[in-house]
């Protein structure tokens, strides 16, 4: 029987310079998608997938996200003083359990598998999740893309990514997968390349920003290995570990928003407005005056 994924790390420590003058003073994984900041929906999706334990991997200025997730007394008295209990439950939702959120530093900003790898302690020897808020994923209420992988991972084991096909000639943007097996949900990998060219892309099948991964992937990230961009790339550790654990990528139900460009935040914050009743109506008028 497979170990329960318990834990997620979320890589939090990156500068956001594609947002700025906007990051400069606040994480860009504060940044709202209509009222709740693209940090709360991983978090968000992490429990929704039966995650107990919370790990954040921060940097320098990200004090905002941390406060994000524990009680602001001022503010929840203010609130029940004026009697707006349903905004006061809205604060207390986003909590997660006491005990739950642990925060690293990553210090230096060294790549994804760096990140990961700051985590290690507290991770332990057991499979965990990774989620990066940057992408974010609009999926059928009680089906998360993190329990879609979940459910993989339970009847199989090993690592599971997330993955979709983008245009060859975008598959220098991500992770790739070389592909032993498909069956239109499931794909079976034996190797990864890391934003390769199109032209020498295996696939057009990517990874996007969920993972759960087994421990044996620290063997790799502790030799800290420079790989593309002169950074620790998870890719790389991942891919040397397929010889002895296994790995599929699912094909998720729902839709990726890549919140880490401009057109993909603002097509993320329309497409979440019109997924809700109370605001549906009033978004859809607004992009038929703009659309004149």
């Amino acid at each position: 029987m497979n170990k329960p994924v318990r834990k997620a790390v979320f890589p939090v420590g990156g500068l956001g310079t594609r947002f700025l003058p906007a990051t400069k003073a606040m994480p860009k994984e504060m940044l709202p998608v209509v009222d709740k900041p693209l940090i709360q929906y991983a978090v968000e999706e992490a429990i929704e997938a039966g995650i107990e334990q919370f790990i954040f991997v921060t940097g320098r200025g990200k004090t905002a996200l941390e406060d994000h997730f524990d009680h602001s007394h001022e503010l929840e008295e203010t609130l029940l003083h004026k009697g707006k209990t349903e905004t006061h439950r809205t604060v207390l939702d986003i909590l997660p359990k006491p005990g739950s959120v642990f925060y690293t530093r990553q210090m230096r900003p060294l790549g994804l598998g760096h990140a990961v790898w700051c985590a290690k302690e507290l991770i332990g020897n057991e499979p965990f999740a990774v989620l990066l808020a940057d992408d974010l994923v609009l999926a059928n209420q009680g089906n998360c893309c993190l329990k879609q992988m979940i459910d993989v991972y339970n009847q199989n084991g090993g690592n599971v990514v997330a993955i979709e096909e983008v245009p060859r000639e975008e598959t220098y943007k991500y992770g790739v997968l070389n592909v032993t097996h498909d069956d239109g949900r499931i794909a079976q990998a034996d190797g990864l390349v890391e934003k390769p060219k199109p032209e020498d892309a295996p696939s057009n099948l990517s990874i996007i920003g969920r993972y759960i991964l087994d421990p044996e992937v620290f063997t790799e990230l502790d030799k800290q290995e420079s790989g593309a961009g002169g950074e620790v790339q998870l890719t790389d550790a991942m891919a040397k570990t397929m010889d002895r654990v296994e790995f599929r990528g699912l094909r998720f139900e729902g839709h990726r928003y890549d919140c880490g460009s401009k057109l993909g935040f603002i097509e993320a914050n329309l497409a979440f407005a019109l997924a809700r009743d109370d605001l549906r109506d009033g978004v859809t008028d607004i992009i038929k005056r703009l659309s004149v």
